[in-house]
């Protein structure tokens, strides 16, 4: 029996029982077997990753033990459990992570140096897992991490994709997307599980038929089919109490070789079908911007959400053999709108494979799935051609209009008869040319919960995203903002100050993170300010050699670190505070005396590679920045570093080094975001507009506590009802129209004479959608008031304190109780 983690009365980690040794000795034998006996090494040849996967292995060794108890004692208890399905899990790197949560860390580095290693520069060689790109990725692995924590029995299903997003890097400023091949030399963490592999039909056509009563019915024919073959994470919660799993689906093909034509020498066309099949999970998000890129996508989603229904189908057979316990047993989690086909998959498996009439199945399905939306723009929403899903889905597409007509003339014409303008707009098939079907309505008449990610978020989907939807069935609606894990986002990558916290007030917050309001108390004492400021001083020297490693690029350790780190995208505004680090640079030259505290701007992220207006942002910061590294003029007071390929493990060096959060996404428009809750956590002030979670960050840490600026929800709507004239604001603002136009006269961008045009065109050709121009002059001005703040260093570290102390909301653990709690229906299975 393992103990727990944490003492009730004291909150310190007690140590483990496990089956293996997980003392220094028993490491270090462990590490040395693997290295001999799984890696063919002695210590006297192995290389770093030799040591790396020998080390992975020993700890994985430790935690199989508990993960065999606890698949056994959800199996023999028949328990019910919420599968997760997520298209992405940005999970970053698993050692460090895995070593916290078991509370080994100490151990195995003192393991490593017994045997003349270094366990730090051990950690390095691990790669971020290819799984995910952005908040949603990043969130889907938070709250794995909580899942496990706090004894949910809990599944995670995705895609394994062989290469991830990309691999960014820059050419004279202009983001260059390479393959990101991040399973090239293996993992030792997952596990294959060929045994439950699954086969998924695709393509065909639908024949009519009559059947031995003279019935006539259709039948899906001359399907394709590929291969799901599952490979397997442990998820281990914090204390290493319950372990979970994360099921990843890899594709291939059915009929991998073809003898006969390679004996006759077609080499290429032998492994054609192998070629085809593996394509489904080769790479995370494909371009999109083609006809093929769309239908690839589509077989992605399908294929992911097929392969994880018929598992979770066999899983219940093995305990159950009555479908009016299906949802007493099994409820799911649409992570977005991606996996929302899984809806039609599951009636198409209980009418066409398992005999269930429609009403039942209907009835099953509506108990079952649960919808998380996480964007408010209309085209982020999945939406397919008919055509294009008759051509991959042509048996969906006929349960997917069966569902409308049936939604239609029952639901809403009851709710509203005769009115054939709700029906337009509720129904799931969008008129026009194409037709289109929409996912996120046949999400959201399909679920039994649909939830917001902020309570904003929620708001604006009720008010206009899913308005009547809500007025439909307002039971349905809910809220819950998201958050992050402080495992990893606090204790994993800023070790400094969680030193100072355990040491100040305990580590019980680690599992109770609201205890960090015990921090209050010393927001005003001179010591503990000091330790406070000193741990992001020390965070900001490493930051800082690893902006010069990358960007050869040195910073002032003592300049603000502005810190503006998440995908690129118009609508979160990086060329707002492009315009804003113009506006100092303009300032600084005209007036050489002109008063501002040195900063240092940090900006990293990736944009898709077929959003060009994206990448175009990226590569105008990187021209201006350019210019304005290399003018003496500055006097230092100005420093821009584009860090390159930004993720999970990148972010842990940038967070715990800022000193200001950028959340400046216009009003409206974010849903949530979590980097905002991961730098505040970390003792960064934030500066954003009243959007996502930020609304309720400003309530939890006080207005004197946070920079809030720019448009509200409801002015952005008024102005865009009374006429939006960005034009106005051009030439209104004398400062903004001079680095608008000196950004449009090619001084920044010498040889590439229009590679700001495309950016400067979206603020006038374009209409400025997000309304930069708009909210430019609060944001300058509220920039001031940061640089003034930072001046008193005191005023600084009392708000930087408040920060960390006021986050304790935005802990995933928090929402993921209420997930159970108001959604779920779980409960936690603790494990003997």
């Amino acid at each position: 029996m393992i103990p727990p983690t944490n003492n009730a009365n004291n909150g310190e980690k007690q140590s483990f029982n496990f089956n293996v040794e997980h003392d220094v000795a028993g490491l270090k034998k462990s590490i040395q077997n693997h290295l001999k006996y799984t890696l063919a090494r002695n210590m006297d040849n192995a290389e770093l990753r030799d040591w790396w996967i020998a080390t992975c292995l020993a700890v994985r060794d430790r935690v199989i033990d508990r993960y065999l108890k606890t698949q056994e004692e959800y199996f023999e208890r028949n328990v019910r459990r919420v599968y997760y399905f997520s298209m992405e899990y940005l999970m970053g790197r698993l050692l460090s992570n895995n070593l916290y949560n078991i509370g080994l860390y100490e151990t195995v580095k003192q393991a490593h140096a017994e045997l003349g290693v270094d366990l730090d520069v051990v950690l390095n060689e691990e790669v971020d897992m290819g799984l995910g790109n952005g908040g949603l990725g990043r969130l889907a692995a938070c709250f794995l991490d909580s899942l496990a924590t706090l004894d949910y029995p809990a599944i995670g299903y995705g895609i394994h994709y062989e290469f991830g997003l990309f691999t960014q890097t820059f050419e004279k400023g202009a983001q260059i997307e390479h393959p990101d091949n991040w399973l090239k030399g293996g993992t030792p963490w997952q596990i294959v599980r060929p045994e439950y592999s699954q086969i998924v039909p695709l393509y065909g056509k639908m024949e009519r038929f009559f059947d031995d009563c003279g019935d006539s019915r259709t039948s899906w024919v001359d399907a394709k089919t590929i291969i799901g073959v599952p490979w397997d994470i442990a998820i281990v919660g914090y204390g290493g109490q319950t372990i979970n799993f994360l099921r990843l689906w890899e594709s291939r093909a059915s009929e991998e070789f073809d003898l006969k034509v390679f004996n006759e020498g077609g080499y290429i066309e032998a492994v054609r079908e192998k070629a085809i099949g593996e394509t489904v999970s080769k790479v995370l998000y494909p371009n999109d911007a083609t006809e093929r890129g769309k239908e690839l996508r589509l077989v992605q989603q399908y294929f992911f959400a097929s392969c994880s229904l018929r598992d979770i189908r066999r899983r219940f057979k093995l305990n159950n053999d009555n479908w009016d316990n299906f949802p007493e047993k099994v409820v799911i989690q649409l992570n977005d709108t991606h996996p929302a086909i899984a809806i039609v998959e599951l009636m198409r498996m209980f009418i066409d494979e398992e005999g269930i009439e429609w009403e039942k199945a209907w009835s099953i399905c509506q108990k079952v799935f649960a919808y998380t939306n996480h964007t408010l723009l209309p085209e982020a929403l999945e939406k397919w051609s008919v055509s294009l899903f008759e051509k991959v889905l042509p048996r969906h597409l006929q349960i997917v209009y069966e569902i409308n007509e049936r939604f239609l003339m029952n639901e809403v014409e009851r709710r509203w008869p005769g009115n054939d303008e709700m029906k337009k707009e509720l129904s799931i098939i969008e008129e026009g040319n194409p037709k289109m079907v929409r996912m996120a309505f046949l999400a959201a008449i399909g679920s039994h919960s649909i939830n917001g990610v902020a309570a904003l978020h929620t708001q604006l989907l009720e008010k206009n995203l899913f308005k009547g939807l809500y007025e439909l069935y307002p039971e349905r609606f809910n809220n819950k903002t998201n958050g992050i894990t402080p495992r990893r986002w606090l204790e994993v990558c800023n070790p400094a100050l969680t030193a100072l916290i355990n040491k100040t007030i305990g580590d019980s917050w680690l599992r109770d993170l609201n205890k960090l309001r015990e921090l209050e108390k010393y927001c005003d004492d001179p010591d503990f300010q000091t330790a406070f400021m000193s741990a992001k001083h020390e965070n900001k020297v490493r930051l800082a050699n690893i902006i010069e490693l990358k960007c050869s690029i040195k910073v002032n350790v003592d300049a603000l670190f502005d810190v503006q780190i998440k995908r690129f995208h118009e609508y979160k505004r990086q060329h707002l505070n492009l315009l804003h680090i113009l506006t100092l640079y303009y300032r600084l030259l005209h007036n050489p005396d002109y008063d501002m505290e040195p900063r240092v701007f940090i900006f990293g992220g990736k944009a898709a590679p077929g959003y060009e207006v994206a990448k175009e942002i990226i590569h105008v910061i990187n021209l201006v920045a350019n210019v304005i590294n290399r003018d003496p003029r500055t006097n230092d007071k100005i420093k821009i570093a584009f860090i390159p390929n930004y993720g999970v493990t990148l972010a842990m060096d940038i967070i715990p080094a800022a000193d200001l959060s950028e959340q400046i996404s216009l009003a409206g428009t974010e849903a949530s975001g979590t980097g905002n809750m991961k730098l505040a956590l970390n003792g960064s002030c934030t500066i954003g507009t009243l959007d996502g979670a930020n609304v309720e960050m400003l309530e939890e840490v006080g207005p004197e506590n946070i920079f809030i600026f720019g448009l509200t929800v409801k002015e952005v709507e008024q102005i865009k009802q009374e006429g939006y004239n960005p034009r106005k604001y051009y030439e209104n603002n004398q400062e903004l129209k001079a680095v608008i136009d000196w950004l449009a006269s090619g001084y920044f961008t010498p040889n590439q004479e229009y590679a700001a045009s495309r950016v400067i065109g979206t603020f006038f050709e374009g209409g400025d959608p997000f309304m930069v121009l708009a909210d430019y002059e609060p944001y300058c001005k509220r920039q001031e008031d940061v640089d003034r703040a930072f001046r008193d260093k005191k005023t600084w570290a009392r708000m930087a304190i408040l920060n960390t102390a006021r986050m304790g909301k935005f802990s995933s653990d928090r929402t993921i109780r209420e997930y159970a709690k108001d959604i779920w229906n779980l409960k936690p299975v603790v494990i003997p």
